[in-house]
């Protein structure tokens, strides 16, 4: 599993682009958060998510989303489950909010992934990530998602590729089209399951725990 200072390698690189539409979270600030250089305490949580000694299965979404990654840091997480400690392998973060929004943010897709990961046992051995590491901001602009161009998939491949490479043999699960999509272009055998968002929670639950049943995923 990757070092310290390999997974901040990893960090600084995907920081230093700014593709224009969309947001990276780790160098860009939002005019909602409550102290400046918000992005660098996202850095660190991101660093705590991908520090994981042992894991089982690697999931991979479409790209960070305005109500998760944004804010948060970390892609299927949203503010409030961090706050709440519902996120393995975080420092306490009661009272540490980076958000001025009177609730914390909350994702509907991060509740459904991150519920389902507890359930099945897998939650302090999972790792998460996009294949288009930044936010694709929509028509409403920075709190609104859209799914990205072509350009921009294109523009995160290398990005997955070195985020693939510091996790060699750990078996991924691809939510959605566009993951799925994206590791088969890098040559990267993958079990594809539906994306929670647009009614596909049941689906979801559903299919990652059929693959944990039948051990077709996780080691």
């Amino acid at each position: 599993m990757p070092t310290d200072k390999e997974i901040d390698r990893f960090i600084r690189a995907i920081a230093e682009p700014h593709p224009a539409g969309m947001f990276n979270p780790w160098s860009q600030q939002s005019p909602s958060e409550l102290k400046p250089l918000a992005y660098l305490a996202r850095r660190k949580r991101l660093h705590h998510h991908l520090d994981c000694p042992n894991p089982r299965i690697i999931l991979i979404g479409e790209a960070a989303g305005y109500q998760g990654c944004r804010f948060s840091g970390i892609p299927f997480t949203s503010e409030r489950l961090l706050l709440e400690g519902q996120i393995p392998r975080m420092p306490d973060l009661k009272g540490k909010r980076l958000t001025s929004r009177p609730r914390p943010w909350s994702e509907p897709s991060a509740t459904v992934v991150w519920e389902t990961l507890h359930a099945l046992g897998l939650a302090s051995e999972t790792i998460l990530f996009n294949a288009v590491p930044w936010h694709p901001e929509g028509a409403k602009g920075a709190l609104s998602n859209r799914t990205p161009t072509l350009a921009e998939k294109r523009e995160g491949v290398p990005y997955l590729s070195h985020f693939m490479s510091l996790f060699p043999g750990v078996p991924i699960a691809a939510l959605g089209n566009t993951a799925s999509a994206m590791l088969a272009f890098l040559g990267l055998p993958h079990i594809q399951v539906r994306h929670p968002a647009y009614g596909g929670a049941t689906q979801f639950r559903t299919g990652l725990s059929d693959l944990v049943n039948a051990g077709k995923s996780v080691a």
